[in-house]
């Protein structure tokens, strides 16, 4: 045991560790016949969220210092609580200090405690994106919460991605963006063909029965496990913490007993194929706030040979781009949680003029 433990601290180094209890609090918002843009509708949609700090009202009675936090693909708002990230922004003088914000953390449709396929209805769940993402976002602010400007929107991978779409579909909401692990552009080449492994491998899977399982297909999410593995990892930290073959073997069962566990199948192949209308890149010049972009080197879902950040960055006139380089110290895809490498940075951001 002593063994695994020590295996998956090596392999999960991006991954959330345990947090010191923060004040937060809790909540679910339901939108009344939501309607998806399939055209398919839900009676309710349930949004849970987890805030911190308290609200403050400016002399025209709007709430004038809410920030909200974006998680990736199969987070939560959670995942925002963990030392990496919370114990870096959240306290006294912090960038994100919670005397003086107040964040909001939400679990989008098809995460965490919000409305999801594994509710019940299974793939017979409305097939959202996005856009319906987003959508519900802003139902929650404007009329789950009563906030309708945001001085910030930090969101990462999925967030990230988020982030540019609320730029882009809601100009000026938010005062400032800090999209971290993305790009602007349609999911294609190789961060399409991954995804698309996943989703075939889980539909190939004869336990997954047409999404009426009984038990989680297990060939399926194991191969999906292996996949987000290979994709969230920094290879100079995998080369030299597993320099063997029996090394990488053992860490890669470690994995996939912790990475695969608690996943739902369903709710796996909906929010992997989330992003498959995603392409903010036709209205990025309507993105006219101050922008903090930062991708990492070692990110094997955008990787930075391909020259898209650097060329769509000129678009949007207030927008700065960062490439944090490749160390054994960063995290791959992951570098997004890990707020020691961009913090300083966010600084900045939030003290710039809107």
């Amino acid at each position: 045991m002593t063994r695994l433990l020590a295996l998956l601290a090596l392999l999960f180094a991006a991954l959330p560790a345990a947090a010191q209890p923060w004040p937060t609090k809790e909540g679910d918002f339901v939108i009344r016949d939501f309607r998806f843009r399939t055209g398919e509708t839900l009676p309710e949609l349930r949004i849970h969220y987890t805030t911190l700090g308290t609200p403050h009202r400016g002399k025209d009675g709007k709430i004038d210092n809410a920030v909200m936090v974006l998680h990736g693909t199969g987070g939560t708002g959670k995942q925002f609580l963990v030392p990496q990230f919370a114990d870096e922004l959240y306290g006294p003088g912090a960038p994100l200090d919670i005397t003086k914000y107040y964040v909001i953390l939400p679990d989008n449709i098809g995460h965490g405690m919000s409305s999801r396929p594994s509710d019940g209805l299974r793939m017979g769940f409305p097939k959202y994106d996005y856009d319906d993402m987003v959508e519900a976002q802003r139902r929650l602010l404007v009329d789950g919460l009563g906030v309708d400007s945001l001085q910030l929107i930090l969101g990462t991978s999925m967030g990230c991605m988020h982030a540019f779409m609320w730029g882009t579909e809601h100009p000026g909401f938010a005062k400032r963006l800090a999209p971290f692990a993305c790009q602007p552009v349609e999911i294609a080449g190789r961060n399409r063909m991954w995804r698309k492994m996943i989703l075939d491998a889980i539909q190939a899977d004869p336990v997954w029965n047409g999404g009426n399982y009984t038990a989680q297909p297990p060939n399926g999410l194991r191969t999906a496990a292996y996949l987000s593995v290979i994709a969230g990892g920094n290879p100079v930290a995998l080369q030299a913490n597993f320099p063997t073959r029996a090394k990488a073997e053992e860490a890669l069962a470690a994995a996939f007993a912790s990475r695969g566990a608690g996943v739902d199948a369903n709710n796996a192949l909906y929010y992997y194929d989330a992003s498959r209308t995603y392409d903010p890149s036709p209205g990025l010049e309507r993105i006219t706030v101050p922008v903090l972009w930062i991708n990492s080197a070692d990110d094997f879902i955008n990787p930075p040979e391909l020259g898209i950040a650097e060329r769509e960055v000129k678009r949007m006139p207030r927008a700065r781009f960062i490439l944090i380089p490749a160390s054994a110290e960063t995290k791959g895809h992951g570098t997004h949680t890990w707020a020691k490498f961009w913090k300083a940075e966010l600084a900045e951001l939030l003290a710039t003029n809107p």
